[in-house]
């Protein structure tokens, strides 16, 4: 599907952020509209799934009228329509599934299911229309993909190549950031409240085990967390005060050294020229200082705004599959546990 200006609708459901976006050439952001849930979960401590399909439903139409709008477009201005098909929660990923597909089959646009993980790494060549474009990331390259429920190395030797190097053998690096968030009760969402808390901390109080394991592309977070939990009774025990700041500092930078470490050592081994960071916790101010303050790769880490889920990464993880005719039936379903790639 060869054409200039290609213009791709993309649709996210699969958490709790309804999202719509509009983007050209899997590049130029035109608009990008999210309707978060955070402030409803909150209270939950996490994503009630649940309530979070029905917030969808509440919000999914008035989002892609908004980007559309935002975008000064018409359905009949778009040459294509992406959508999360997984993974995720099924039921949140049904309600955008079957809103694209109803958009697919009246205006008889192309439609492809987008696996989430593989928005995210797009998300690093996205750029708003009003700015410079940013250098497109260059094959091949070592991505470390860390959000709340994944934690990955992938090596990409081109678009729509990915080669599974690593993962985490329990939580997922932003798991452990609620996780630990909770047990110092700073509030969900974990990232953001601990990052604020670490502010205040020194990064050395506490020396919190990084897991060496043996495979040195995989990682394991879960020691950390019992170490931070053990820390935590033991002062209460003692009724000592709790130093929230030190201990949120201390895991923050245990959690940035292991991911650091071995991204690096990643694109070394398999000969990457390039870095990708991306994901959730890729907005982590700590991770990002790490990687930009090391000058052998270069690295490309989405915006802020781009970190978190949203639609116009999966518009430009959508453009590359209509560029390479892939498209999707329209009887396709959902896959709440879609693995991204396998080792090869």
């Amino acid at each position: 599907m060869k054409q200039t200006n290609m213009r791709v609708l993309g649709i996210e459901s699969s958490c709790d952020e309804t999202a719509a976006a509009i983007v050209e050439n899997g590049r130029v952001i035109e608009s990008n509209v999210i309707a978060s849930q955070v402030d409803l979960h909150a209270q939950f401590g996490g994503v009630y799934p649940e309530l979070a399909s029905r917030e969808h439903v509440k919000a999914v139409h008035a989002t892609v009228n908004e980007a559309l709008q935002q975008a000064h477009m018409g359905l009949g201005d778009l040459d294509g329509i992406a959508v999360t098909r997984g993974p995720g929660l099924a039921g949140s990923l049904v309600v955008g599934v079957n809103l694209a597909k109803g958009l697919a089959l009246s205006t008889d646009l192309p439609i492809v299911g987008v696996n989430h993980l593989e928005g995210h790494l797009y998300s690093a060549w996205l750029y708003p229309a009003d700015s410079k474009p940013t250098p497109e990331p260059k094959f091949p390259l070592v991505a470390l993909l860390v959000s709340g429920g994944h934690t990955e190395l992938i090596l990409m030797r081109g678009h729509l190549q990915y080669q599974l190097l690593g993962g985490t053998s329990d939580d997922a690096a932003g798991e452990a950031f609620d996780k630990v968030a909770r047990l110092l009760e700073l509030g969900y969402p974990g990232g953001p409240s601990i990052q604020k808390a670490a502010m205040q901390g020194n990064p050395r109080a506490f020396n919190f085990p990084k897991a060496r394991l043996n495979d040195p592309w995989n990682f394991s977070f879960s020691g950390l967390k019992t170490a931070v939990l053990r820390t935590v009774e033991d002062f209460k025990a003692s009724k000592k005060q709790l130093p929230t700041a030190d201990i949120a500092a201390s895991f923050q930078a245990a959690v940035v050294g292991a991911l650091f470490e071995k991204t690096i050592a990643a694109a070394k081994e398999f000969g990457a020229i390039e870095i990708i960071v991306a994901g959730g916790v890729s907005a982590n101010k700590a991770l990002r200082e790490a990687f930009r303050s090391q000058t052998e790769f270069r690295v490309h880490i989405p915006h802020i705004s781009l970190c978190t889920d949203n639609a116009a990464m999966i518009a430009a993880a959508g453009y590359r599959h209509f560029m390479a005719d892939e498209f999707s039936a329209l009887d396709f379903d959902v896959q709440a546990n879609w693995a991204l790639a396998t080792n090869a």
